[in-house]
């Protein structure tokens, strides 16, 4: 990693001047917040994304993670500052308690290994300051998504171009260790389109091997899913608590349609239907989850585009709303976001179409309160956001476009008081 990068810790002046510096200076790019403390609680808005230090072919506009303060009113995001010692940190989160948050490297340049990289942070609930604890390896090369085990105890870590699975444990302090354990997969040559494509969609997904885009457990927490964007497979397993070890379940991994390239996914509250978004065929795949068992069976196919649309189109992130009611996918190339009505037996009904306002729309995310819903604007370099009817699940656009550098990711908190 070059020097420029190499700072080790950053202080978020949230109650006071807008620039931050701590053990050298972190570049702030606003320095106009107020010199007092509000004292009632804040809703802050991390966003990371693509930066000059990228993957091969993919560096960005970014500067790093970029904070914002949002009005809760209005939705309007305010930079407080930017944190520029991590490269491309294409996705983040935040640990339940708001105590940690992590970032991984999209990069294959972080050892000699060719790896990408995972930082830990230590944040103030207070104030939202971030410090930077440690980095490590992500386990192999170019991580697209990691997530929090629900035991606090590990990190896992999805590595695309690696084609592995990475379990990082988490130190007493917050810090991350070393992997404990790196999974391979490995499966026969899918192809590059699925045969359900849109109509006119010259968009392909990488499938000359496993690209494990997605990791995380069910509800639950018994069991770890993968999305394999590779091998159009989804795996299913368990993870070893005392050795950080993941074991295979019974039925090691779901066979998805041939060339669709399962990319994220959510569960329904129960834990009992998932919600699998394929990015090459733009559809998203709805499943009977086994919660005993880890067994997957299917239920119903779904476009995430209507049947109008003629053209090229990969589709990216996938939410469901607070109430259940509702599910939510964006679109790149075709610049949509999908809007879902979920069926009393877990079944989607395409209800609209949205246009998002601006390009290659990628992680979307709603705000704690679920008013607002976000969308990250990679080729756009801005984030764009709409007002959502509780009732009828509409998204409304705002109007208001917030700059930010290919931008990828999003992590929202409140502070405590």
């Amino acid at each position: 990693m070059s020097q420029r990068l190499s700072r080790r810790h950053f202080s978020l002046a949230l109650a006071g001047v807008g620039t931050a510096a701590l053990a050298g200076r972190a570049h702030a790019d606003d320095d106009s917040a107020p010199e007092t403390a509000n004292s009632l609680p804040r809703t802050l808005c991390f966003v990371g994304g693509y930066t000059e230090h990228g993957p091969p072919g993919g560096a960005g506009n970014g500067k790093g993670i970029s904070v914002f303060e949002m009005e809760r009113n209005t939705g309007i995001l305010t930079l407080i500052t930017t944190f520029m010692d991590t490269p491309s940190p294409s996705f983040i989160t935040l640990t339940k308690d708001r105590k940690f948050l992590y970032a991984l490297s999209e990069i294959s340049d972080y050892n000699s290994n060719g790896d990408g990289s995972v930082t830990a942070y230590s944040v103030d609930t207070k104030t939202g300051t971030l410090a930077r604890l440690n980095t490590v390896s992500s386990g192999g090369a170019v991580p697209a998504h990691l997530s929090v085990h629900p035991s606090g105890k590990y990190v896992l870590v999805a590595n695309y171009v690696g084609g592995c699975v990475a379990v990082l444990p988490i130190h007493a302090d917050g810090s991350l260790g070393e992997a404990t354990d790196i999974v391979h997969n490995t499966g026969p040559r899918q192809p590059e389109r699925a045969a359900d494509n849109p109509q006119g969609n010259f968009a392909v997904s990488d499938h000359s091997g496993s690209h494990p885009h997605m990791i995380d457990t069910d509800p639950s927490g018994r069991y770890v899913l993968v999305d394999d964007a590779g091998l159009d497979r989804v795996y299913v397993g368990t993870l070893d608590i005392e050795r950080g070890k993941l074991i295979p379940a019974e039925t090691p991994y779901y066979n998805m349609e041939p060339g669709c390239a399962p990319r994220h996914f959510v569960f329904d509250h129960s834990g009992r239907v998932l919600y699998n978004l394929c990015e090459q065929n733009s559809k998203v795949v709805v499943s009977q989850f086994d919660p005993k068992t880890g067994k997957i069976t299917f239920i119903q196919s779904v476009s995430t585009v209507t049947s109008h649309f003629r053209g090229s189109t990969l589709a990216a992130e996938i939410l469901i709303s607070a109430s259940g009611k509702f599910v939510y996918v964006s679109n790149r190339l075709g610049d949509s976001m999908a809007v879902f009505e979920v069926g009393q037996d877990g079944t989607l009904t395409l209800q609209d179409e949205v246009w998002m306002h601006a390009d290659y729309g990628r992680a979307m995310m709603f705000d704690p309160s679920g008013t607002f819903l976000f969308c990250a604007n990679q080729r756009s370099d801005a984030v764009t956001s709409f007002r959502v009817n509780r009732a009828t699940g509409r998204p409304t656009f705002t109007n208001q476009f917030t700059p930010v550098g290919s931008p990828t990711t999003f992590a929202f908190m409140v502070t405590d008081t």
